[in-house]
């Protein structure tokens, strides 16, 4: 079993960074392709707004292109969610999904395109002020 946590969230200003981290137990990140998602009140969940590839790949969502970059640490089973820029409309709960993914060769993380994945994390709270 999967335990994904998120953490790094905050009240920032408009134009502000912040940086999010998704640690996981239970399992080695090496073979898990990880997303990020948010949900704002009242609207469905959007995403993935970026993922991260068992194979260093990474990609993005064309409304976060350019301002949000995701990364990972395989030593310390973590997956960081660089947000820059950030904007009123990025206040959310940003949520971490993994999905199972061998490295050799790795594939395309199909269930995290489509909103799935294997495993979620309960989110946390990023808000923007203007």
């Amino acid at each position: 079993q999967v335990q994904l946590v998120e953490s790094g969230g905050g009240l920032v200003q408009s134009g502000d960074s912040l940086r999010l981290s998704c640690v996981a137990s239970g399992a080695t990140l090496d073979y898990y392709a990880v997303g990020w998602f948010r949900q704002a009140p009242g609207k469905e969940r959007e995403g993935p707004l970026g993922v991260s590839g068992t194979d260093g790949s990474s990609d993005y969502a064309d409304s976060v292109k350019g301002r949000f970059t995701v990364s990972r640490d395989n030593a310390e089973n973590t997956v960081f969610l660089q947000m820059t820029d950030l904007k009123p409309e990025d206040t959310a709960v940003y949520l971490c999904a993994a999905e199972y993914n061998d490295p050799n060769p790795a594939r395309r993380p199909a269930a995290l395109y489509e909103g799935l994945g294997d495993y979620w994390g309960q989110g946390t709270q990023v808000t923007v002020s203007s």
